[in-house]
C-alpha cells in the first residue's frame, strides 16, 4: 500500500501523503507512465466527459460502492453491553449462544486483553466486480461485449473509538466514499450524493464485524439463538440468528420504504471458536403506489479469514463478501437479480491509538439528517430498464439502497 505520492508541482518538493493508502495496482509501474497517473489524482469522474464506456463503468463503481462499501449492521450496540456469566437462566437456544460467546471471546483473546481497547485503526485493500445481472427471464451478464473486467481495486482506512465512535474512508478507482458515525448519527459522503444520514438510530459498520472488532462481534451475538451445527466451506461450525426488533425496523423505514425484516447469521469455528462466515440478509418493501409495490431483497455473505495476533487479540486479516440484490417485482419480467463481490485484506491494523479525539469522528458540517431521495441518476443501463415500472402512470423511483444498508 501507497502512503505517499510525488509531488508532481515541484521536483524538489516533499512527497504528499495521502488520505487514503493506494495498492501498488493503482500506481504506474515505471516512471515514464507518472504522467497519466498525475491525471488520473486529478480526475474527477463525475465532471470528466462522459462516453457511454466510462459512464457504464462510473455507474458500475457507484453501485459498489453504495452497497459493499460502508453497510452498517441491523441494529445499534451499546459499548457497554455486559454478556452475562450465567447461561443457565436462559432457554436452551440462548444458553447455547452464550456458551459458544464465551468461546470465542477466549478464542479472541479473552475478556482483559478485549476490554483493554480504546480504539484501533486499520489499512486496507478491496477489490469489487459485479459479477452477475439478470432481468426477468434473460441473462444480461457483467460486462461489456469482448471485454473482460477484472475489478475495481482500492483501499481504506477505518478508525474506532469507544463509546461507538467510527470513521471510514474508501477509495475505488476515482472515486471516494466516507462514512462515520459520532455516536449520535451515523452518516455517509459520496461524490454522487450530498451528505446524508442513515435512517434510525447509530449504527456499526459492518465492515468492522468481519474478524476486526472482536468485542463489537461478542457484543452483537450476545442476545442471538443457536440455531444449529453447519458446516461452512469445508469448517464445522455453531450458527447463531440475530433478528432486528421491529421498533428498530420501523425506525428505520419511510413513508415510501418499509423494511420487512433484517437477520444476521454468524458461523463459529467449532475447532477454533472464531467467525469463519457472517450473513447478512433484508428484505425491503418499495410502495411506488397504492396498489404497486416492489420487494428488494439482499444478501450478503462474508467469509472470515487469515486470522493473526495483534497485541494479543486475534484480528481477520483477509476475506471475500458476496452480495446479491433480487428484485421481486408483480410479474416474472419485473425480477431482477444483480450479484457483486468484493476481496479483501487488512494490509496494518492497531489499537489505543494516541491522540484520536472526538473532532477525528465530526459528521460533514453539509449533513442534511432528512434525506429521502432516491437513487443516482446515472445507474447501470441494466438495473434502470429492470426497475421502470411498465404503467405509464406510475413513477419510476428507486429505492437508495446505501440509506437503508
Amino acid at each position: 500500500m501507497r502512503k505517499l505520492c510525488p509531488n508532481f508541482d515541484r521536483e524538489d518538493g516533499l512527497d504528499t501523503v495521502l488520505e487514503v493508502p493506494i495498492p501498488e495496482e493503482m500506481f504506474p509501474s515505471t516512471n515514464n507512465k507518472w504522467t497519466h497517473f498525475k491525471s488520473w489524482l486529478k480526475l474527477n469522474p463525475l465532471r470528466s466527459p462522459i462516453t457511454l464506456s466510462s459512464s457504464l463503468r462510473n455507474s458500475q463503481i457507484q453501485l459498489l460502492l453504495g452497497v459493499i462499501g460502508a453497510p452498517l449492521i441491523p441494529l445499534p450496540i451499546p459499548s457497554h453491553h455486559n454478556i452475562s456469566k450465567s447461561v443457565i437462566q436462559h432457554p436452551i437456544d440462548s444458553s447455547m449462544a452464550k456458551y459458544i460467546i464465551h468461546q470465542y471471546i477466549a478464542a479472541a483473546g479473552g475478556d482483559h486483553a478485549l476490554n483493554s481497547i480504546d480504539s484501533m485503526y486499520a489499512i486496507g485493500k478491496v477489490k469489487m466486480v459485479a459479477s452477475q445481472f439478470t432481468a426477468g427471464k434473460e441473462f444480461l451478464g457483467n460486462k461489456q461485449k469482448g471485454k473482460k473486467h477484472s475489478g475495481e481495486v482500492g483501499g481504506f482506512v477505518l478508525w474506532s473509538k469507544k463509546p461507538d465512535l467510527w470513521c471510514l474512508e474508501l477509495v475505488v478507482s476515482c472515486f471516494k466514499i466516507s462514512a462515520g458515525s459520532d455516536g449520535k448519527v451515523a452518516w455517509r459522503q459520496t461524490p454522487w450524493h450530498s451528505s446524508h444520514a442513515s435512517r434510525g438510530p447509530p449504527r456499526p459498520l459492518r465492515r468492522s464485524l468481519q474478524g476486526l472488532d472482536p468485542r463489537l462481534i461478542a457484543n452483537l451475538f450476545t442476545n442471538s439463538i443457536f440455531i444449529g451445527e453447519r458446516t461452512v466451506n469445508g469448517e464445522d461450525c455453531f450458527a447463531l440468528n440475530l433478528e432486528a426488533d421491529p421498533t428498530t425496523l420501523e425506525a428505520r423505514s419511510s413513508s415510501n420504504i418499509e423494511i420487512i425484516q433484517h437477520t444476521v447469521q454468524g458461523y463459529f469455528s467449532q475447532r477454533s471458536g472464531l467467525l469463519v462466515h457472517l450473513v447478512d440478509s433484508y428484505l425491503l418493501k418499495l410502495k411506488h403506489s397504492k396498489n404497486d409495490s416492489i420487494v428488494w431483497e439482499t444478501t450478503m455473505e462474508s467469509t472470515i479469514q487469515e486470522y493473526r495476533p495483534v497485541d494479543g487479540v486475534n484480528v481477520a486479516h483477509s476475506g471475500k463478501t458476496f452480495v446479491s440484490l433480487f428484485k421481486n417485482g408483480e410479474t416474472t419480467d419485473k425480477h431482477s437479480k444483480t450479484c457483486l463481490e468484493e476481496v479483501w485484506s487488512i494490509e496494518e491494523v492497531d489499537f489505543n491509538i494516541k491522540g484520536l479525539t472526538m473532532d477525528c469522528f465530526l459528521p460533514p458540517s453539509d449533513l442534511n439528517k432528512e434525506d429521502d431521495s432516491s437513487f443516482p441518476s446515472t445507474l447501470p443501463k441494466w438495473i434502470k430498464s429492470a426497475t421502470k415500472p411498465r404503467n405509464k402512470h406510475s413513477k419510476t423511483k428507486v429505492v437508495a439502497l446505501d440509506e437503508y444498508l
